[in-house]
């Protein structure tokens, strides 16, 4: 039987690790290993780790980072399977299983599922992520500077030794995050990427579900995220490049990623502050939109509608549409409301 590691990466989540462990734990696949690895934790994991003796593999190291534990989780895991689980999200019973099914019957270099969206306190939010299902070969888009719609870390699970082609990724001091962005863009250059369209997991956000939030990801402040994906893009054209011989654009095109810059730019801003930026500063958002290879044309025309909302001379309406793009529980809390 072929084996899958489930490798738990953890700092600082001693309110959360326990649930991600026990989820592990509670797979019924029975060439399931769980290694946890704690990456410096100055808060209670260490205990809570250390309370589930033999039944996981646990590492506890000086804290270097996500790429550092992501790295070391690889090197650990000998088995023909990983996947990465945030420390703060969960899987449902089978979702192994389901996965391996998917790579039995397939050749492919990963396997990815929805999350339903849950928060602090694990309550589903009736969100979900990815909305959108990448073709099989996204490769080939992302070679032409496209990434591909994926969930979070945690809704992905790798061939190990298509990851290794790619992997260890250097350690850098500007460079101790996103290890999860070079694992999932960067084996669609090594194999097939396969999906299962139903949600085997959980992710967890650590903003309200509240119509007045813009932000959705938890790793990176909103106004951060765009500089930090530019400059991880320019660390996987280098491991293509050094490791594949396949050479990436010098850019890419992502809406997550130009919403983020949308919403920098417009959300609370004057009507002359929101038209110079549809004037002068669009152009690469709205491509994201129009050029868009995974979405319908009813998908693209609706979002265009939505956005164009912005440069009327009403700020709260304007407010309301920035936010009901960019964060999926926006959207949620406005259905529910109404």
């Amino acid at each position: 039987m072929k084996q899958m590691a489930i490798v738990i990466c953890n700092y600082n989540y001693e309110r959360f690790i326990a649930e991600a462990i026990d989820s592990s734990l509670n797979q019924d696949y029975p060439g399931t290993r769980v290694i946890v690895i704690d990456d410096g934790s100055t808060d209670g994991s260490r205990a809570i780790i250390e309370s589930y003796g033999s039944r996981i593999s646990a590492v506890f190291k000086e804290n270097g980072g996500q790429v550092s534990a992501y790295n070391l989780g690889l090197e650990l895991a000998d088995t023909e399977y990983v996947l990465f689980l945030d420390s703060d999200d969960v899987l449902y019973p089978g979702a192994v299983s389901e996965v391996m099914r998917m790579f039995e019957s397939s050749d492919v270099a990963k396997v990815q599922f929805r999350l339903d969206v849950i928060d602090l306190e694990g309550k589903q939010t009736g969100a979900y992520v990815p909305h959108s299902v990448p073709p099989t070969d996204c490769g080939t888009l992302l070679m032409g500077g496209w990434l591909y719609p994926s969930p979070p870390a945690s809704g992905n699970a790798y061939c190990v030794r298509a990851l290794k082609k790619l992997f260890p990724v250097p350690e850098t001091a500007v460079n101790r995050y996103g290890a999860d962005f070079y694992a999932i863009y960067g084996v669609a250059l090594v194999g097939p990427v396969a999906m299962v369209p139903r949600s085997l997991g959980a992710y967890r956000v650590h903003q309200r579900a509240n119509e007045s939030s813009v932000s959705f990801a938890n790793s990176e402040q909103l106004t951060k995220a765009p500089k930090a994906f530019k400059a991880r893009w320019a660390t996987l054209r280098e491991l293509a490049r050094a490791r594949l011989n396949r050479e990436l654009p010098m850019s890419f095109h992502d809406f997550a990623h130009e919403k983020a810059y949308f919403c920098s730019n417009l959300y609370q801003a004057p009507l002359t502050t929101r038209w110079r930026w549809a004037i002068n500063e669009s152009y690469d958002y709205r491509y994201s939109i129009v050029a868009n290879p995974f979405w319908s044309l009813k998908k693209k025309a609706g979002t265009l509608f939505l956005s164009s909302l912005c440069l009327l001379p009403y700020s709260p309406l304007s407010n309301y549409v920035v936010r009901y793009i960019t964060n999926p529980l926006a959207r949620r809390s406005a259905a529910v409301e109404r």
